[in-house]
């Protein structure tokens, strides 16, 4: 199977297998450690990946480490859009956009570090205060769209804007996480951008052409645009449709 990170560092695989659970745990953090990154508290969870905070030596202060196991990833995921994601994220550099840093793999783990957001989510903050007052929800939805926009501007479309992937930094300013359903290289040589008809997302914020399952293009006001709206109507305590309700009852809706 080709590397998923193999263009951009691969550390020489250990000599001897760890022998426990210990041992590999250690083995774990040395290759980290190495590296100038120690470790600290679990801040997400996936089906085959886990997000930690850590200290970074190199960048003075603490980063997000997404590490993805790849025992429990699937060979599709490792070899398809593993690859991928790395590929669209380290080409990007916005304000608004969590930042790339490095990639690292070994044997048995592929460990992407992140600029860390240490405010959590939008999601988190609606939970916390029920809705966000127009001034703040103003400031976080153009920060929305610059970096969106951004984004389309180099062709590259996110496909799942959400308020669980609107992160706050230190100075509560939105950054665009979770970049796992890019794609990149939309644009045609003219400037338009190529039609979809893959689904991919959360229903709830998913446009009626999405919906509908119609080819859709990332420059019209779908996709992106649509989701970011969502992510806005959120913020003033409306929740979207629920994603449990699934794909029929939803298109039920659309008129």
């Amino acid at each position: 199977m080709p590397s998923p990170v193999a263009s951009i560092h691969q550390p020489s695989a250990p000599a001897q297998a760890a022998s426990t659970t210990t041992d590999k745990q250690e083995k774990k953090l040395s290759v980290l450690e190495s590296h100038g990154y120690y470790l600290g508290k679990s801040i997400g969870t996936g089906s085959y990946a886990i997000v930690r905070m850590a200290h970074s030596d190199r960048h003075d202060g603490n980063v997000a480490i997404k590490i993805v196991s790849k025992f429990s990833a699937p060979a599709d995921y490792l070899k398809k859009f593993l690859p991928r994601e790395i590929e669209v994220v380290k080409g990007l550099r916005h304000p608004n956009l969590i930042r790339f840093l490095q990639a690292i793999e070994t044997t048995h783990r592929v460990y992407i570090v992140m600029e860390y957001a240490e405010n959590g989510s939008l999601l988190d903050i609606i939970r916390k205060d029920q809705y966000i007052d127009e001034t703040r929800s103003r400031k976080w939805f153009r920060q929305l769209v610059d970096a969106v926009e951004y984004c389309h501007d180099r062709g590259v479309v996110h496909r799942d804007i959400k308020c669980e992937n609107m992160l706050m930094d230190a100075k509560w300013n939105v950054k665009l996480s979770d970049f796992g359903f890019a794609r990149s290289h939309l644009r045609t040589k003219s400037g338009e951008f190529l039609l979809s008809e893959t689904y991919c997302g959360s229903y709830a914020y998913a446009s009626p052409e999405i919906l509908r399952e119609s080819p859709t293009s990332p420059s019209t006001p779908t996709c992106g645009p649509w989701a970011s709206s969502c992510s806005r109507w959120c913020s003033a305590g409306c929740p979207s449709t629920t994603a449990t309700t699934g794909s029929l009852s939803s298109r039920s809706r659309i008129r």
